[in-house]
C-alpha cells in the first residue's frame, strides 16, 4: 500500500514525498537516477536532486525504482510499443502495394491459398484472412534493433518532480484537496480519493464536501469507520448505498445493491428518517430515481424498523403508495400558465434550479417587465449559487451572443457528444448583457485578494474545470475546450491497447478537414500514406496488448484541421479493455527515434468512454502560420463492429464545428476579474521567480517559489473555482 500511496502523490501533485533511508553518500546514485529519469522525460528538482544525495546509494535505488515505474505508467512507457511496419516511419507502402503484397504471401502459404482463392467469386476479399495481415510479423526486439536511438533536442518535454513534505501530510492535502474539490471529479479522482477517504476520514476535513459524489465516497469511509455519515438529502442515502455496493455514485448507470449488515441498514434508514422529518418536502427528490430506490428498499427492509417511519415514507413515494408533488412539476404548471414573474419566485428559493432556466425563463418571457423579473431574482440570488454554476452561466450566454448556424452540441457526464441544430430564439442582447455583467461582479466579489499573482502566459487559454469529468486521466492533459500552442515539426499520434479476453481492434486514424470543415483526406489503414503522412499499419488483434501510430509533416499539411480518432472496429468497448490510451509526440524534423519515445510525448490519456469513437482533441491551422490544439475529449456513439473514418466522418465533422467555435471561459477571464480588481499581475518569463510569496498558476511548477507561496497547475487548477 505505501507504494500505491507514493504512486498517488507523484501522480496528483509532481512532487516525491520526502524519500526516507539510512543516511549516507548518495549523490553518484541520485545523479544516475535523475539520468534515467530524464530518458521519459523526467527530471530532479535541485532540492530533491541535494535531499536524494545525503541518503545512502542503497535508499536512493529503492526510491528510484519506485519512482521511475510511477512516471514511466504516467507517460505511457510501461508497455511494449510494437509497430507493424518494423521500420515505421520509414518505408511505410502504400495501401494496395501493402494488400497485394499480403495476398501474394498468402497464395504461396499452401493452408490459406484455397481459402482466398475462392473468396473473389464473392466480390469481397476478407483481409483478416491473410495469414501476414494484422498480426506482428516480428517481435518488439527486432523492431528496436532496426530502429535509430532517439536524438536529444531542446523541445523535447522535461517534466520536473519536486520535493514534497512526509508522506501522511501529502496524503491528507490531497485528500483535503479532493474532497473538498467545488467541481465533479473524474474517474480516476474518484477512484483515488476512495483510497485517500479508507485512510484519512477521521483524520482534519475539508470545511465543506460540496459535490455530492464526493460525499458518497467520503460517508462510505466514515461508516466503515464508526463515524456518522454527512446526509442532508435522500439523495445522499441512495448515493452511500451505491457506494457500499462498489456501484455509480454518480447515479448514471444502475447499481445492483449488495446484502447489507443490519448495522449498515440501521445507519441508512436512521438517515433517512432524519432527513425527511427535517423537510418533509425533501421526499420530492425521490422521483428524480424511484427505481433505484424501489430496489433499495427490497433491500433495507424498512417494515422491520416502525421507529423511522419518515424513512418508510420515502419507498412508498417510490413505489407511488404516497404522494409527493415535485419542485420542478410546480414550475412547469406556473409556465404552462405563462406566469413567468410567478416561476421566477419560485425557482427563487431553488438558486441552482433558478440558474439553470434562465435562458428559457428570458426566452419565453412575453415583456420587458417579465425579462427585468428575471434577471433581478436572478441577480438576488447569484451569491448563493455554487461557483461552478455562475460561471456555466456566465459561459452559456457568452455563447449566445451571436446568431448562427452552428450546431449545439451536448455532452454527457461519460463523454458522449452529439450535436443537432439550433433553433432556439435569441435572449435580448441587453438582459443577457445585464446579467452577465452582475455575475462578473459576483465572481470578482469571490475571488481572494491573493497579493501578487505570478501568472504563465500559456495557462491563459487553458479552459476553466468545472467539471473533471471534461478531463481525461492522463499526463499532460488539459480540460475540453483549452486551446494549447503546437510547438514541432512532426506530429505523431499513438494508440496503445490490451484485449481482456475477447478480439479487440482499435483503429487509429485522423481526419483531415478544410477551412469550412468538409473533408479533405485521411489517414488510417485504407489510406496509410496520404498527405505526405504515415500509419504504422493496422494491427488486429492485441493479447499481449498493441499500438498503431500516425506520423503528419505539419508544413506539408494544406488542411485547417487535424482530427485524431480511434475507432473500435471489433471487440471490446474503451470501458472493457484491459487497458487502452491515446497520446501525442511532438519532434523536431529531422529528430529520428525508435516509434514510441517518452521524452517526445506532450500528451497521454486513458480512453474510457462509452461510446465506440473517441476524439481527444482537433488540431487547428491559424491565419499566423502556427499549428494549435483545442481539446475535446468526446466519444461518438458510433456502430457496434466496423466503426470507421469514412463512416464516421459528417457526424465528426459537425461535432468538431460545435467545440471549435464555442467560446469557453478559460483562466484568462478569472485572472482579469482579479486585475480589475488592483491585485499585482505579472507574466512569468519562464526565468527569475519572485523571493517573495506569491500566488502562481501556471501549467507546472518553477523551481525556486518562495516556499510560502500557493501554487495552481493542471492538478489542481479546480482550486481556482471559488465555492
Amino acid at each position: 500500500m505505501a507504494l500505491s500511496l507514493e504512486s498517488l502523490v507523484i501522480r496528483h501533485s509532481h512532487r516525491l514525498p520526502v524519500p526516507q533511508g539510512s543516511a549516507g553518500e548518495g549523490t553518484a546514485a541520485a545523479r544516475q537516477f535523475d539520468a534515467a529519469l530524464m530518458g521519459v522525460g523526467f527530471k530532479l528538482s535541485a532540492e530533491l536532486l541535494e535531499r536524494l544525495s545525503l541518503l545512502s546509494e542503497a535508499a536512493v535505488l529503492h526510491t528510484a525504482r519506485r519512482t521511475l515505474r510511477t512516471v514511466r505508467e504516467m507517460v505511457g512507457d510501461h508497455v511494449r510499443h510494437n509497430s507493424y511496419f518494423i521500420d515505421f516511419p520509414a518505408n511505410v507502402p502504400d495501401t494496395e502495394e501493402f494488400w497485394m503484397r499480403c495476398v501474394a504471401q498468402a497464395l504461396g502459404d499452401e493452408k490459406s491459398r484455397e481459402n482466398v482463392l475462392t473468396q473473389p467469386a464473392h466480390g469481397v476479399l476478407n483481409l483478416l484472412s491473410l495469414p501476414t495481415y494484422g498480426t506482428y510479423q516480428h517481435t518488439y526486439e527486432e523492431m528496436l534493433a532496426v530502429q535509430d536511438e532517439l536524438i536529444s533536442s531542446a523541445g523535447d518535454r522535461v517534466t520536473v518532480l519536486h520535493l514534497g513534505r512526509d508522506l501522511d501530510d501529502e496524503l491528507t492535502d490531497l485528500y483535503l484537496g479532493l474532497a473538498g474539490s467545488t467541481t465533479p471529479l473524474g474517474e480516476e479522482d474518484l477512484r483515488d480519493l476512495k483510497v485517500l477517504a479508507g485512510r484519512c476520514a477521521l483524520g482534519p476535513q475539508p470545511e465543506a464536501i460540496p459535490v455530492r459524489e464526493n460525499r458518497a465516497v467520503v460517508n462510505q469511509a466514515r461508516l466503515g469507520a464508526g463515524a456518522e455519515p454527512l446526509l442532508d438529502t435522500v439523495t445522499d442515502v441512495l448515493r452511500l448505498a451505491c457506494a457500499l455496493s462498489d456501484g455509480d455514485v454518480t447515479l448514471e448507470e444502475p447499481t445492483r445493491f449488495r446484502a447489507l449488515s443490519r448495522p449498515v441498514r440501521r445507519a441508512l434508514l436512521a438517515g433517512l428518517d432524519a432527513v425527511v422529518a427535517a423537510n418533509s418536502a425533501k421526499l420530492a427528490d425521490v422521483h428524480a430515481h424511484r427505481e433505484p430506490f424501489k430496489r433499495l428498499g427490497e433491500r433495507l427492509h424498512p417494515h422491520e424498523y416502525p421507529r423511522w417511519p419518515h424513512a418508510a415514507d420515502v419507498f412508498a413515494v417510490a413505489r407511488g403508495e404516497k404522494e409527493a408533488r415535485t419542485f420542478d412539476s410546480r414550475v412547469e404548471s406556473l409556465l404552462d400558465a405563462f406566469d413567468i414573474a410567478g416561476a421566477a419566485k419560485l425557482l427563487r428559493s431553488a438558486p441552482g434550479k433558478l440558474f439553470r432556466n434562465l435562458d428559457l425563463l428570458l426566452r419565453v418571457a412575453a415583456d420587458q417587465e417579465e425579462r427585468d423579473t428575471v434577471v433581478a431574482a436572478a441577480v438576488e440570488a447569484a451569491p448563493e449559487v455554487s461557483g461552478r454554476v455562475v460561471l456555466s452561466v456566465v459561459e452559456h450566454f457568452h455563447n449566445r451572443e451571436r446568431e448562427t448556424d452552428r450546431p449545439r452540441v451536448f455532452v454527457n457526464r461519460r463523454g458522449r457528444a452529439w450535436a443537432c441544430a439550433d433553433h432556439r430564439p435569441p435572449v435580448p442582447a441587453a438582459d443577457r448583457d445585464r446579467l452577465t455583467a452582475a455575475l462578473d461582479a459576483e465572481m470578482r466579489r469571490r475571488l481572494p485578494a491573493p497579493g501578487r499573482v505570478l501568472v504563465d502566459p500559456e495557462v491563459l487559454d487553458v479552459a476553466l474545470p468545472l467539471s473533471g469529468r471534461a478531463t481525461a486521466a492522463g499526463l499532460g492533459v488539459l480540460p475540453r475546450g483549452s486551446v494549447s500552442e503546437v510547438d514541432g515539426e512532426l506530429l505523431r499520434f499513438f494508440v496503445y491497447w490490451k484485449e481482456t479476453e475477447d478480439r479487440t481492434d482499435y483503429d487509429l486514424s485522423a481526419l483531415l478537414l478544410h477551412r469550412d470543415y468538409s473533408t479533405d483526406s485521411w489517414l488510417s489503414y485504407t489510406s496509410l500514406t496520404a498527405v505526405g503522412g504515415r500509419h504504422s499499419g493496422d494491427v488486429t488483434e492485441a493479447p499481449d496488448g498493441a499500438s498503431e501510430f500516425i506520423d503528419l509533416t505539419l508544413d506539408r499539411v494544406r488542411s485547417t484541421f487535424i482530427v485524431p480518432q480511434v475507432n473500435i472496429y471489433a471487440g471490446e468497448g474503451f470501458e472493457e479493455a484491459e487497458e487502452s490510451f491515446f497520446g501525442f509526440m511532438l519532434r523536431d524534423g529531422e529528430q529520428k527515434g525508435r516509434p514510441f519515445e517518452p521524452r517526445t510525448v506532450r500528451m497521454k490519456s486513458e480512453l474510457r468512454g462509452v461510446g465506440r469513437v473517441a476524439l481527444p482533441l482537433v488540431f487547428r491551422h491559424e491565419d499566423d502560420g502556427r499549428w494549435r490544439a483545442k481539446w475535446l475529449h468526446l466519444y461518438l456513439k458510433g456502430i457496434s463492429s466496423a466503426n470507421r473514418v469514412e463512416e464516421n466522418q459528417v457526424s465528426v465533422s459537425k461535432l468538431v464545428r460545435a467545440v471549435v467555435e464555442r467560446e469557453q471561459l478559460t483562466v484568462r477571464y478569472l485572472v482579469d476579474l482579479m486585475s480589475d480588481e488592483g491585485t499585482a499581475m505579472d507574466l512569468w518569463d519562464g526565468e527569475r521567480v519572485p523571493n517573495e510569496p506569491v500566488l502562481y498558476i501556471g501549467l507546472e511548477r518553477p523551481e525556486g517559489l518562495h516556499p510560502d507561496s500557493r501554487v495552481i497547475t493542471l492538478e489542481n487548477l479546480r482550486d481556482l473555482i471559488p465555492g
